[in-house]
């Protein structure tokens, strides 16, 4: 049987051509579309693969290339995109670029009512004529010629004297609806003594109007407000253009820009008293959420593990199957559960405490006692984890360490704190980083418990008690009236070299743990 034949080498030629060229227009129309940065990602992502599969590369790369690619896209472009956000001032009042602020406020104009003029619509055949009634200021009716408004033309329309010419009878509402995709691209000329008229524009379903721009533009780049000739210049500082006033105030003018502002969110974090205060209790309180999570989850996993690891314990397969439905559940509906629980005038919680000891403690209005709510919680849900990583490191330890330490007449106490910790605590300690790195981010149980909730009070940014740095995030980025999406990028950038280093320090302890094999 013949081998197969190689490809030609014009074909491989020609259809790398084609998607060079390809590459060349997308590229192209980005640029035009005003992404340079996208267009220059795209150029180097799209000239990588075609030197990848194009040329006689090593064939090792032609399958590593997209999960490179997939990594740089999806991973690292996220997080640079995220660091760049964070020295800007890139918020709900500073979405736009200079160019596109600028340009929003030449879109903005107004409708001169005084020579405004009301029209109605004629059917003449297939086509439609216009008729413009007079206005406040009087004149004499308008009326177009013929005009199909499916294909409007792109100059001014010259609009005539009526001088008796029959109309037909006018279109309803309904009608002038379904045309008003061509009346809003219509322009009407009318003329006057001097042989130069006025043009009047869609203004309405009622009438057609002068349109006067609120805003000029000078040379400088700064923007004369109509009007009061007020010259409103680019503050590249502050993102807005502004316009000192009489009494020495600055107005300024919305929507401002995004300007590059250094590290002034950092600065911020640390040196606004508005700011600092809330953010360094939040900070405070996740490391204590996350760190006092863990240490009672791997408490009570690691007891119960032990206990169930008792031969004389009868029905222990039932037990720990119990145990651990707590992991099983989806872990919102076991938090909207416990929400309900502990709800201060239904819950269950309340009613027990209520009958035991005449006390139903505000579980959501109290600092205090909403952060005991979340750990209590937070525990009930991270110690089936823990359970069954420990009950499968029990029984990798040797049984004749224990026999050994009944000889000796040790109790279970000592065997549990001289045997059993010391050889559970070394493998467990790089998974108890993670979970800390976890319950750093844990936002769903901030989220679906408390909402962060209770608030901080004469706060700038919106802060609660219980939130922690990632719901304290998510807040300012998008719950805040202002949202402040530079700030909550500094704060996710703070969040993302933290939980790097816990990275870091887990992937220390394995590699020691492994050393030690």
């Amino acid at each position: 049987m013949s081998a197969a034949a190689p490809p030609r080498p014009w074909l491989q030629h020609g259809i790398a051509a084609l998607a060079g060229l390809a590459l060349l227009w997308l590229v192209f129309n980005l640029w035009a579309a005003g992404q340079p940065l996208v267009a220059v990602g795209v150029l180097a992502f799209g000239s990588a693969a075609l030197v990848v599969y194009g040329t006689a590369t090593s064939v090792a790369w032609k399958y590593l290339f997209p999960g490179v690619a997939g990594m740089l896209l999806f991973v690292a472009f996220p997080l640079v995109y995220t660091v760049q956000i964070g020295f800007t001032n890139y918020s709900s009042a500073h979405l736009l670029s200079e160019q596109g602020s600028r340009q929003y406020l030449l879109d903005q104009s107004v409708v001169d009512e005084a020579r405004a003029r009301p029209y109605t619509l004629h059917a003449e055949g297939s086509a439609v004529r216009l008729r413009l009634a007079p206005g406040e200021g009087g004149g004499a009716p308008l009326v177009s010629p013929p005009l199909d408004l499916r294909a409007p033309p792109a100059t001014p329309v010259a609009m005539a004297p009526e001088a008796g010419l029959a109309l037909g009878p006018a279109l309803d509402l309904k009608a002038v609806i379904a045309q008003r995709e061509g009346l809003q691209r219509l322009a009407l000329a009318l003329p006057n003594a001097n042989g130069t008229g006025e043009v009047l524009r869609y203004a309405g379903l009622r009438e057609f109007g002068v349109i006067e721009p609120l805003w000029t533009a000078r040379a400088d780049g700064a923007l004369v407000q109509a009007g009061s000739g007020r010259v409103f210049a680019p503050n590249r500082e502050t993102g807005y253009f502004e316009s000192a006033a009489p009494d020495g105030s600055i107005d300024r003018i919305s929507p401002g820009f995004t300007v590059g502002i250094g590290f002034a969110n950092y600065s911020r974090m640390l040196l606004d008293a508005d700011v600092r205060g809330p953010f360094v209790s939040i900070f405070v309180w996740t490391v204590v959420f996350a760190g006092l999570t863990v240490l009672f989850a791997t408490a009570l996993g690691m007891s119960l593990a032990v206990l169930l690891e008792w031969e004389g314990l009868k029905h222990r397969t039932l037990y720990r199957t119990l145990l651990f439905l707590p992991y099983a559940v989806p872990g919102f509906i076991s938090i909207l559960v416990w929400k309900g629980l502990f709800n201060q005038n239904f819950g269950e919680i309340n009613a027990i405490l209520d009958a035991v000891f005449g006390v139903r403690p505000a579980w959501f209005a109290d600092p205090m006692l909403a952060k005991a709510m979340i750990l209590i919680v937070n525990t009930w849900l991270g110690y089936p984890y823990i359970m069954i990583l420990c009950s499968g490191l029990l029984k990798s330890i040797p049984a004749d360490l224990y026999e050994a330490s009944a000889l000796a007449g040790a109790s279970p106490w000592v065997n549990f704190w001289r045997i059993t910790a010391p050889l559970i605590i070394k493998p467990l300690t790089p998974l108890l980083i993670s979970a800390f790195a976890f319950n750093f981010n844990n936002f769903v149980l901030i989220s679906l418990l408390t909402d962060g909730r209770p608030d901080f009070l004469n706060t700038k940014l919106p802060a609660g008690t219980t939130d922690i740095l990632v719901s304290y995030t998510y807040r300012i980025a998008f719950t805040d009236s202002g949202q402040n999406f530079g700030l909550a990028a500094a704060i996710s950038t703070l969040i993302f070299i933290l939980v790097a280093v816990m990275a870091l320090v887990q992937l220390r302890f394995t590699q020691n743990n492994e050393g030690r094999r």
